[in-house]
């Protein structure tokens, strides 16, 4: 089996820089072990216009079966003749892909010490395999590569010359023309031809997926068939799969946020207090002490703030009759848990930008081991709310359970149009801390933040007023309401708004034309709750 790497050049920039690229000089024929037989790097020609570099893989059919007994394409026990008639010494493969990352390791890596300057220059590339296996056939491999930057060219090759009824093979004779950095191309190269094969010769480890990405960075992470790529090249190990898929989208969102990885991942764990009882969330104490602060019955102690607010959003999550509801931002799962147990609500989703997070809540839920009618309520999904996303369309009810104070300022318009403009549920349950009321905790030092994570801390007037424009904006109302104990001077710990689609909704795209400006009229009922109500100017000229 063996492929070419060919590109051209001029007096200035010569061709055969190839050479320095692939560690390889042109005047030479090298031979190196791999272990499975012998490749060979040549060059057929080279000449300041031209250069091409041939990699050759000699098979040894024994080697290879006592390495991999059992493994890949005709390594079955019961198979004891095609263990040796294989097409392995033929066919571009893993074989290949292996022996190419041994060859030309340090242009896989992008160094030349002799040229550094050479690595990150685009070249003209023409690389052809003659014989590629490709489980999908030739619409696959221009599925696979073009998105890459490649001009595709596979030609299916036909089972026999002389009897062209039989049809073509999975074979391709595979020619691939850009302009790509080399490491790029060899990098593709060595992900995507055991991925076409659809068969690896040695057993798939968990490193193989600290390879995938290392390999695949830079292209992978957007590529339209990443899923399918990951899957075959982990041999479809779906626990392999899954892990390479979810550190996939982590530098996704990473790379778009222009941040590093350890950033995005930054769950938040629920604190508790020393005495036993569970925590707020944000590192402040439990709430207790004064009218309303919602006592336990059984020992007097205080009810948690946390809990109080778990049961503020469940009271205004059912008092919109929602069944469908979205935890935007659900950390570990608390309020996963309580949503859980009331069967009213029969669909109820997590999503969470941190894995850790999301893996911590199916730990807490015991998801392996949940009965199947309480698990097919239940899905957990990796995405951010900086980010609109087709999925979390269609839900009765979303929740934003102490999430936007964790949002940088200037990132709040876009999670505002994800959840109210692109997202569009009909009620939207959203709590943030009263930075007003952070004066009544004694242990909380002044001037300073209920968790070193917040980016802000809004008082009320500050919140209501962000929370009437984004109402207007998209056409809800909003209604406030207090949680925990209501200070006469400094207002709740926790405030909580609930908006409700209203019936001059501008439609899905969120925006809201000249036609449908705002005016807002304002009510105070007995209770103390507040709300916002949007009047539109049609239904006011109506």
């Amino acid at each position: 089996m063996f492929l070419t790497i060919t590109t051209t050049g001029t007096d200035e920039r010569p061709a055969t820089d190839l050479g320095f690229l692939l560690h390889k000089h042109p005047d030479k024929a090298q031979r190196f072990s791999t272990s499975h037989g012998t490749a060979h790097v040549l060059y057929p020609e080279a000449t300041p216009q031209r250069c091409t570099a041939a990699l050759m893989l000699e098979v040894d059919p024994v080697a290879l079966v006592r390495r991999g007994r059992g493994k890949g394409r005709g390594g079955a026990p019961d198979s004891a003749l095609a263990q040796y008639v294989n097409d392995r010494p033929y066919a571009a493969s893993s074989l290949l892909a292996v022996a190419l990352s041994n060859v030309f390791s340090s242009a896989l890596r992008g160094q030349c010490k002799a040229r550094p300057e050479l690595p990150v220059r685009p070249l003209p590339l023409r690389i052809e395999v003659p014989a590629l296996p490709a489980r999908g056939g030739a619409e696959l491999v221009e599925r696979l590569f073009a998105p890459l930057g490649w001009s595709v060219t596979a030609e299916p090759v036909v089972l026999d010359e002389e009897f062209p009824e039989w049809g073509d093979s999975r074979y391709v004779r595979l020619v691939l023309e850009g302009e790509l950095r080399l490491a790029d191309a060899l990098r593709h190269l060595y992900v995507l031809l055991p991925v076409l094969d659809d068969a690896k010769h040695y057993w798939v480890a968990p490193d193989e997926v600290d390879k995938l990405l290392r390999s695949g960075e830079g292209w992978l992470e957007d590529h339209p068939e990443q899923r399918l790529i990951t899957s075959r090249y982990l041999a479809r190990r779906w626990s392999l799969t899954r892990n390479a898929l979810e550190r996939l989208e982590l530098a996704r969102l990473a790379e778009a946020d222009d941040t590093e990885v350890e950033e995005i991942d930054n769950a938040v764990a629920e604190t508790t207090e020393e005495s036993g009882g569970e925590g707020d969330g944000d590192g402040t104490p439990a709430t207790g002490g004064g009218v309303g602060d919602g006592e336990t019955a059984d020992a007097g102690k205080p009810v948690p703030l946390a809990v109080q607010r778990r049961e503020a959003i469940l009271e205004a999550l059912r008092g919109t009759e929602s069944a469908r509801v979205l935890d935007l931002g659900c950390g570990q799962g608390q309020l996963l848990v309580a949503l859980l147990k009331d069967v009213r609500f029969t669909e109820i989703v997590g999503v969470d930008v941190s894995m850790r997070a999301l893996n911590e809540t199916a730990r807490r839920l015991r998801l392996d081991r949940m009965p199947e009618r309480q698990s097919a309520r239940l899905k957990l999904m990796q995405g951010s709310l900086a980010y609109t996303d087709s999925r979390l369309r269609g839900y009765d009810a979303a929740v934003l359970c102490e999430v936007i104070e964790h949002v940088d300022p200037p990132r709040l318009p876009a999670l505002e149009y994800a959840v109210f403009g692109a997202a569009r549920p009909r009620a939207v349950v959203l709590t943030t801390p009263n930075v007003e009321y952070n004066v009544r905790w004694e242990t909380l030092p002044a001037g300073k933040a209920r968790h070193p994570d917040h980016r802000f801390e809004w008082t009320r007037e500050e919140f209501r007023g962000w929370a009437r424009q984004v109402a207007e904006r998209h056409g809800y109302t909003v209604e406030f309401r207090p949680v925990g104990p209501d200070d006469p001077e400094v207002g709740p710990p926790t405030q909580l708004a609930l908006f409700r689609l209203g019936d001059g909704d501008p439609g899905t795209d969120g925006g809201t034309s000249a036609d449908h400006s705002t005016s807002t009229s304002t009510s105070t009922s007995n209770s103390g709750t507040e709300t916002i109500s949007t009047t539109t100017a049609k239904e006011a000229a109506a």
